[in-house]
């Protein structure tokens, strides 16, 4: 342990790690209860396909990820509204036209592509203290969302029409979750990957499911799920010199079929 963390860059990827671990999980609350683990894909491959492009125009690709993971946020929900749209086919178009993208971009990226692969499996150790910092202001979002917001978050994921009818705005708060769960991915999109953030928020959240009804506690284990994951992950990956990404998700799936097996929730259905 005194080795790991001797180093500098090993230091940043713990504090991402727990920083990304809790956003992640406190995300996933909404996707599983909310069943928008479909939108979280469309989003996540969005950040990917965003960042190819930057890459290939020669623009960091944090400001292509950004960008193109909050148009597909803000693009599910108008689309689903359409006459003759479900949020199915409307997720279904989205993920569609970004994987196009994504592969169109990947395809026309000179010489050997090493950074645009990067992306797809992503890399904490090679995180900077401005991903650390940007991610700090991400999870003070969040965090201050879920905060101000809990009674409404409460109401809306209980019984929506009701709270609809009480006058609290269901729509601008489902809205202003998927425009935070586009900036979530798209700061976790360099230390997870585009292939594996979508699971990394959808599996702690899942975990904590099995093991609560409460909403407050779902999202504390969610968040705490999150950081053992990314962490453990990290500290495998190091020992193993594999890439980290891939890890945390294997550890994190892992958490998710021992709460299954264990859940008390079992012995009441």
């Amino acid at each position: 342990m005194d080795e790991f963390l001797h180093y500098a860059f090993l230091q940043r990827a713990l504090l991402m790690a727990v920083l990304g671990g809790s956003v992640c999980g406190v995300m996933g609350v909404f996707v599983v209860l909310w069943r928008m683990s479909l939108v979280g894909m469309c989003v996540s491959h969005a950040a990917f396909a965003g960042a190819l492009v930057a890459l290939w125009m020669g623009q960091p690709p944090l400001a292509g990820g950004l960008a193109a993971s909050l148009a597909a946020a803000s693009a599910v929900g108008p689309l689903a509204q359409k006459p003759g749209f479900s949020l199915d086919t409307a997720m279904g178009v989205v993920f569609a036209v970004v994987m196009s993208v994504a592969m169109l971009a990947l395809g026309l990226l000179p010489g050997a592509r090493t950074e645009g692969l990067s992306l797809i499996w992503g890399s904490l150790l090679t995180v900077t203290s401005f991903d650390l910092q940007l991610m700090s202001g991400t999870a003070l979002l969040l965090f201050g969302f879920v905060t101000l917001f809990f009674k409404e978050i409460e109401a809306i994921m209980g019984q929506r029409h009701a709270a609809a009818a009480s006058g609290i705005p269901v729509r601008c708060i489902q809205y202003a979750c998927l425009m935070l769960m586009g900036l979530v991915v798209a700061c976790a999109l360099k230390a997870i990957g585009g292939l594996l953030i979508y699971a990394l928020i959808v599996t702690p959240a899942a975990t904590a499911l099995q093991l609560t009804y409460r909403l407050s506690r779902m999202f504390l284990l969610s968040a705490v799920f999150g950081i053992t994951a990314c962490t453990t992950g990290l500290w495998l990956s190091f020992l193993w010199a594999v890439p980290p990404g891939a890890v945390i998700v294997m550890v994190s799936c892992a958490m998710l079929v021992t709460a299954m097996a264990l859940s008390p929730k079992k012995l009441t259905r």
